[in-house]
């Protein structure tokens, strides 16, 4: 048990109303438990005057001269009857077996109370205040103090006999005193002594801070916290007092021991003592706290408070507190913050997040608390889900919606869903929002097949991935039209990357009724590959004419399955020239061709490039007989022929007196063009002969480079070494161009007709003769 403040009264006095409240904000420092039992008992008839405490139990005075040992709880052990008047102060050493007790009719008493061992004294004035030495059960210890207007010590001398020595006195009542160990702590008008008993000598003087406060009014306490440290409180203040010992440097003719003001924590355990009531007054701990902020109804700060404390708190739970708060929200209609504090607050635990959502419904407040349940671990029980997804289904739509979407398909039971919203599109077919929705149901049911028809119908950006994601192509089989209506591109792509999937055939005969989809599929199968849709490039044809015309010359250019025939008699039909021209061209008709570009597109820049692209000489004279009776045409031919036929031809059949536009012109371009053939050729005759010249020297450099010939080389005729073994015979060796060597006697002996000797082996194999270089003879 923790040291013990006393007081003798405490007069309470009332407050208004106001002050009562600005004091309820502050929290006390400070929590108190009446007294009971015996205590309240001995209070009904009497009143108490002092108390004092010690480790193993309370020792109380009363007014009307009696002593009571009770035990903590306020419970009776031993009662003693001392004096007829009040009882001044009890004092009890630290063993707690010798008591000291003084009362108002002057009579001071030191007495064991386990043995018979007993002091007795009687003054001629009421003793206030009496301390025993703490160690009062040690023959060399029999030692105690009185206080009044002396403060006198009575110590056991020779033959168990008692005297008295004066320790202090002058400076009015001594009114507290306090022992503890050899330190003896005392209060008088002035100030706090401490007195060393065992060196006889004062130690320090705190006097006293407001001298205004009358000290009979006003008095003082003392308490010895540890057997260095006094606490002294007097009016308003409180001193903490450290007794230390002085260096012996310092000493000289000062006490061995000084004392310091400091700081300390404070205290565990208080009793309040009134003439009737006795009042425990303890540290509040963190449970104090948060019982405190719970009665404030601050239940955030107690819940933090109990979760940074949760291994020092003993009586509060920090579930119970959450509990406790989402209790007061809901209370205040706060539904929103109540159910986000849920997800903190009920954690893993199941059982209560059921209890919640259920205390939620019956408020009418399912929406506030869905965006907050679990849905992993815990998992609720289905049919929570499934509560609060009919609740969305009455009343929001897009709320329902989007629940579906974030909540895993596998919390609830999916049918039971599905019927509910197949249920509301009766009254409304055409949500678009239950479409999707019930797309999405299906989705998590893995019926991909009635998902993908919603989606079909929406028209809905998913269906792609959905079909690629779950690999749905077999059920899409016969919903072609549909997707390609939605996203023809994509569709498209898709079939034709999933082809192994879904044939070609099987595509072509779902869009047999729509050949203008039928066109966009070929025409992508055909830029991806020109064979794999063979069979249809007959029909490619049509649909071309039909859909896309300026993609069907590039087809045909490109096709080497198009029957030219066929595609022949479509375009004359639809009378399209220029694919008319490119077919009779590819068929071998360039004279048709060019007859049809002339009369039917009157185009002469487009014939003559057409002239060009032949490079016949005969389209070239169909191409001036056909324009020589119209000037314009003349025209083009001067400007372009030039490079191509001769313009004497063309100049020759121009009748005299036509009148030819920019004839001038013509003529001046035909004789640059002539001109600027000339430059041509004499510069690329110069760039020939700079050439070959280069060449014939780079060869005659070469041809002028030694040769090395040693004994691996054979002669090419004999196959025998060139050189001989025995250096010192004559030889003689010829090596040609080639670098192929011979004996000279091996080689066939040159002819009048053709002195010069080339290389048999080269000439044999019409490489081209190549002549001796080298000759040598030894």
């Amino acid at each position: 048990m923790a040291e013990a403040g006393e007081q003798e009264t405490v007069s309470l006095e009332e407050s208004t109303d106001e002050s009562e409240e600005e004091e309820s904000e502050e929290e006390p420092k400070l929590k108190y438990e009446r007294l009971s039992n015996g205590v309240t008992e001995i209070l009904q008839k009497d009143a108490a005057s002092c108390m004092t405490v010690h480790d193993k139990f309370l020792a109380l005075g009363t007014h009307y001269g009696k002593v009571y040992l009770l035990d903590v709880q306020g419970n009776i052990t031993q009662k003693f009857d001392i004096s007829p008047v009040k009882i001044n102060q009890i004092s009890l050493d630290e063993s707690g077996e010798h008591m000291g007790v003084c009362s108002e009719d002057g009579k001071v008493q030191v007495f064991g109370l386990y043995f018979g061992e007993e002091f007795h004294e009687t003054f001629d004035c009421p003793i206030k205040i009496v301390a025993v030495h703490p160690h009062f059960v040690r023959s060399s210890c029999k030692q105690f103090v009185t206080g009044g207007k002396k403060l006198l010590l009575f110590e056991r001398s020779w033959m168990s006999r008692w005297k008295s020595s004066v320790l202090h006195e002058g400076e009015g009542n001594i009114r507290s005193v306090k022992w503890r160990g050899h330190l003896i702590a005392w209060a008088n008008n002035m100030g706090v002594k401490i007195f060393d008993i065992t060196t006889k000598q004062r130690i320090t003087n705190v006097p006293r801070d407001d001298i205004s406060l009358r000290p009979d009014m006003y008095p003082c306490s003392l308490c010895w916290k540890d057997s260095v440290t006094l606490i002294i409180g007097w009016g308003t203040s409180v001193k903490i007092c450290s007794v230390k010992e002085r260096h012996a440097s310092e000493m000289r003719d000062l006490p061995s021991r000084y004392v310091e003001i400091e700081y300390s924590e404070g205290e565990s355990l208080f009793y309040i003592v009134s003439p009737r009531d006795v009042v425990v007054a303890k540290e509040r701990d963190q449970d104090d706290h948060i019982d405190w902020l719970l009665e404030k109804k601050k239940y955030e700060e107690a819940l933090m408070a109990a979760e940074i404390s949760q291994k020092n708190i003993k009586r509060h739970k920090i579930l119970d507190i959450g509990l406790a708060y989402i209790n007061h929200l809901v209370e205040k209609g706060e539904y929103d913050i109540a159910a986000r504090k849920c997800q903190k607050i009920l954690g893993k635990n199941a059982a209560l997040w059921e209890y919640e959502v259920y205390r939620f419904k019956e408020i009418g407040q399912l929406k506030a608390i869905s965006p907050y349940l679990p849905r992993g671990d815990p998992v609720l029980k289905p049919l929570i889900y499934e509560m609060i997804l009919h609740e969305f289904l009455e009343s929001d739509y897009e709320g329902f919606a989007t629940l579906v979407r974030e909540w895993p398909g596998d919390l609830y039971n999916n049918s039971v869903i599905v019927q509910a919203v197949r249920d509301h599109l009766k009254k409304d077919s055409q949500n678009r929002t239950l479409l999707q929705t019930l797309a999405e149901l299906y989705t998590y049911d893995k019926n991909y097949g009635n998902a993908l028809e919603i989606y079909l119908t929406l028209r809905h950006k998913d269906v792609f991935q959905l079909i690629h994601k779950h690999n749905l192509f077999s059920s899409i089989k016969d919903k072609i039209v549909l997707l390609m209506d939605f996203d023809s591109e994509k569709a498209v792509d898709m079939l034709l990357d999933n082809e192994d999937k879904i044939a070609i055939k099987k595509v072509m005969e779902e869009l047999e009724d729509r050949p203008e989809l039928q066109h966009v599929y070929l025409h992508k199968l055909f830029k991806r590959d020109h064979h794999k849709g063979q069979p249809y490039h007959e029909k490619q044809i049509n649909l071309y004419a039909e859909y896309d015309r300026p993609n069907l010359l590039p087809f045909l250019r490109d096709s080497t399955h198009c029957p030219l025939e066929k595609a022949l008699e479509i375009c004359h039909q639809r009378n399209f020239v220029e694919e008319t021209v490119y077919l009779l061209s590819r068929m071998g008709n360039s004279r048709s061709a060019l007859k049809m570009i002339m009369e039917e597109l009157h185009d002469v820049d487009k014939a003559i490039e057409f002239a060009k692209e032949q490079d016949d000489g005969e389209l070239w004279e169909d191409l001036i007989l056909y324009s020589i009776d119209k000037p314009p045409f003349i025209t083009g031919l001067l400007n372009n022929i030039g490079t191509h036929v001769d313009p004497i031809l063309l100049i020759h059949r121009i009748k005299e007196g036509m009148e030819i536009p920019n004839l001038r012109d013509s003529l001046v371009k035909i004789l640059q063009d002539y001109n600027l053939q000339i430059l041509l050729r004499e510069g690329c005759k110069k760039i020939l002969v700079a050439d070959s010249l280069s060449l014939l020297k780079k060869m005659h450099r070469t041809q002028m480079k030694g040769i090395l010939v040693d004994e691996e080389n054979i002669c090419e005729s004999c196959l025998s070494p060139v050189l001989p073994s025995d250096a010192a015979k004559p030889f003689s060796v010829v090596v040609f161009h080639c670098r192929h060597m011979f004996h000279k006697e091996c080689l066939p002996v040159p002819s009048l007709t053709s002195p010069t000797q080339f290389c048999n082996i080269c000439s044999a194999k019409h490489r081209g003769p190549g002549s001796a270089i080298l000759e040598m003879k030894k």
